[in-house]
């Protein structure tokens, strides 16, 4: 190129207003029908990648109008495929500093950490103006979950949880089903899981182990107690600790229960109880560990009906137990699927349904047959949970819609997560009692004040509403 051509190109681009507003933006009907502008993009960062991290951000730019932009991992080894996938995308450890170095790059994050940091990660976004898509459970505890909630409506941002099955078409042909009073007035739920498939009711793991070049071990840990490294807890098994995890319920529920919360006219709790698995040679001796999720449980809640027309009692199994097989079910029939299912109980009859409530049916089963089923009434996601979310993004606050906003999650991963401070209340033991039958505290019936977030009969349990966090690490709206 000559001298005098550089510098027509030069004195075009210093001049141009184009330059000024931007000057690689193109406008969509420039690339015709079927094409879509970079500027027209929800540009995504991506905060722990690896893992489910990994298959969401596939899951969003199967959209043609999303983009990943930004990734943050503080485990190499777990971040290493994502950003061969996006090889463009500045990366980073810290999620602090990549929304403070690419806030104006970014307008939208996805957040899928250990639940121990999706509060704190959610919210440094959401402060920023960014919408976000957070897995599940939505938080770590209750309270997390009620300042969630209310972040989305004073920051104006679109939500969603992770909980993919509230986009499906089975918990809405459930609610169709069930709307249509075929099964009569609703006053029993049973939900059951297959989890935990990881360690649960273990010993806190012991032993030095050096830090991995890989990993921010520090940066992992997030809010929680500083502790030493240990493999134990990577990068699958942090589910089965309090400290980071929220055990098989906080893992399944969301999935299981969202069409216990999606169709029944329900939102809090008044009270809650449950029982654990444990070993009788462990309670006797007082060594039962406390740090680690209980192996297997039933948690039952008792829900007012918001329409005042009594209680709904919604029971939960978990690691291997299971509610009755329902008589109108036969022997060879399966009873939801291996990952779960829920079963609803009515004055009328019953119907079923697998995980994420999928295929749900009437019971017995060949009602689904001989009955008349009601016609379709709600909208379908065709395009998924996931394009939802990118779609909604792009439509902005008070347009753009989700099947789980966190005005819907929030309060939802709230009532899941007082099934958990039921059983951390459980295992709590009283070191100034003796005899193992004195110390375990936590054996009663839990009244629930939803509007202050607190157990109203049992003041220990109320430290598991809360947690206190490591210095340098907050939650302040």
């Amino acid at each position: 190129m000559n001298q005098k051509k550089q510098s027509g190109r030069r004195d075009f681009i210093r001049n141009s207003s184009l330059a000024a507003a931007g000057f690689f933006i193109v406008p969509r009907h420039v690339l015709g029908r079927g094409f879509v502008a970079p500027s027209d993009k929800l540009r995504i960062a991506g905060i722990g990648i690896g893992g489910k991290g990994q298959s969401d951000l596939a899951e969003f730019v199967k959209s043609p109008n999303a983009s990943v932009v930004a990734l943050c991992d503080v485990d190499d080894r777990q971040a290493d495929k994502s950003r061969k996938r996006f090889p463009n995308a500045p990366y980073y450890h810290d999620y602090r500093e990549m929304l403070d170095k690419e806030a104006k790059n970014i307008d939208a994050v996805s957040v899928s950490t250990p639940d121990n940091t999706h509060a704190v990660a959610a919210l440094a976004a959401m402060q920023l103006g960014k919408h976000v898509y957070v897995q599940k459970p939505l938080t770590h505890d209750i309270h997390e979950a009620r300042v969630l909630t209310e972040a989305a409506r004073r920051y104006k941002v679109i939500t969603q949880m992770g909980n993919q099955g509230g986009s499906g078409d089975g918990v809405r042909r459930m609610k169709e089903i069930v709307d249509a009073g075929m099964i009569g007035e609703v006053h029993t739920v049973h939900c059951w899981t297959n989890r935990p498939v990881w360690p649960q009711g273990i010993p806190t793991p012991t032993g030095s182990f050096d830090i991995p070049n890989e990993l921010s071990w520090d940066l992992w840990l997030g809010p929680a107690k500083k502790i030493d490294y240990n493999p134990a807890y990577l990068p699958f098994n942090w589910r089965g600790w309090w400290a980071f995890g929220t055990g098989a319920l906080g893992d399944m529920a969301c999935h299981i229960m969202d069409p216990v919360f999606r169709i029944l006219p329900i939102d809090y709790p008044s009270d809650v109880e449950c029982s654990i698995a444990t070993i009788w040679k462990e309670m006797w001796n007082d060594t039962m560990n406390t740090d680690s999720c209980p192996p297997s449980s039933i948690i039952r809640l008792s829900y007012p009906r918001k329409d005042g027309k009594g209680t709904i009692k919604v029971s939960w199994y978990d690691g291997g137990l299971l509610p009755q097989r329902p008589d109108e079910l036969l022997p060879d029939e399966p009873m939801g699927n291996w990952d779960g299912g829920v079963l609803f109980e009515g004055t009328k009859g019953k119907i079923m349904a697998d995980c994420y409530g999928a295929n749900p049916r009437l019971l017995p089963t060949r009602y689904m047959t001989e009955k008349t089923l009601p016609k379709e009434t709600i909208k379908r996601v065709p395009e998924g949970h996931y394009v939802q979310w990118v779609n909604a993004c792009i439509a902005g606050y008070g347009k753009g819609q989700t099947s789980s906003p966190f005005e819907f999650a929030g309060p939802f991963t709230e009532s899941i997560l007082i099934g958990n401070l039921a059983i951390r209340s459980f295992m709590m033991k009283n070191p100034n009692l003796k005899g193992w039958n004195d110390k375990y505290l936590g054996r009663k019936r839990l009244l629930w004040d939803a509007k202050n977030m607190k157990i109203t009969n049992f003041d220990e349990a109320n430290q598991f509403v809360k947690r206190e966090y490591r210095d340098g690490w907050k939650l302040s709206l």
